[in-house]
């Protein structure tokens, strides 16, 4: 049976409004010079990545390739910008979470919601930060180049009446813990934001790219959820690279 990941509607846009250079500097690392990307990232599009010792510019999104159910052929690869942290063992993901983490700065990310045709967009930040770093995976592509992915986690209290996941928000203490340690040690990483959040709402979705400015509000902290493990669980991954299992110490 053939595998593919399940794709959903979650993250599927985020800002990121610093140049090439001023987030090299914010990682310590080397920048790529001509890095091509927009303020406002969507899938299928490039976006910067810190990996490695540089910081550049990759597609957002894994491509699959799926078959077109009446003639059988090949269809246009579509853009898998996400995977869930309980997907990272499977056969979609596996080998580059164990051998290629990454770094993904983000300014603010989106998420709509509504009925078609009137969708709001609820912009998510760090308060007073210009920058965070989120959790991501890469690998090369025949069909894009280098392609990278956000890992998601479960969403804190204050995005639950919008959606149920969220990026995994990595404090700089832990960067080199999920780009360099080992898996266990990055799985243990994808678990729920317990900061504060700044939450902008715009008044509605317009068309695809386009740009307009959030208001920022002060959200309270989000609470762990008990359903995540302590950081000292650690991880298994099946020979067969379709699940992950943790186990207490």
């Amino acid at each position: 049976m053939h595998w593919a990941p399940i794709i959903g509607a979650m993250c599927n846009l985020y800002r990121m409004n610093k140049a090439t250079a001023e987030v090299a500097n914010w990682f310590g690392r080397s920048s790529q010079l001509g890095a091509n990307f927009a303020a406002e990232v969507y899938p299928g599009y490039p976006g910067l990545v810190a990996e490695g010792d540089g910081v550049r510019a990759m597609t957002w999104g894994f491509p699959l390739v799926l078959k077109s159910k009446k003639t059988g052929a090949p269809l246009k690869p579509k853009p898998v910008n996400n995977t869930r942290e309980d997907k990272l063992g499977t056969g979609f993901w596996r080998d580059s979470f164990v051998k290629r983490r990454c770094l993904i700065p983000v300014t603010a990310w989106a998420e709509a919601e509504g009925a078609k045709g009137s969708m709001t967009r609820t912009w998510y930040s760090l308060p007073g930060q210009d920058l965070f770093a989120v959790a991501g995976v890469w690998r090369p592509t025949a069909e894009w180049g280098e392609a990278y992915s956000m890992v998601m986690v479960d969403g804190c209290e204050q995005m639950a009446d919008v959606h149920d996941r969220m990026p995994t928000i990595l404090r700089r203490e832990d960067w080199s813990r999920w780009t360099d340690g080992t898996p266990e040690e990055a799985f243990a990483l994808c678990r729920v934001w317990d900061g504060p959040l700044a939450i902008g709402v715009r008044s509605r979705c317009r068309a695809a790219m386009s740009v307009a400015s959030a208001v920022p509000r002060l959200a309270t902290s989000c609470p762990l959820q008990a359903r995540h493990l302590p950081a000292a669980a650690r991880l298994r991954l099946s020979p067969s690279g379709r699940s992950l299992r943790t186990v207490a110490p």
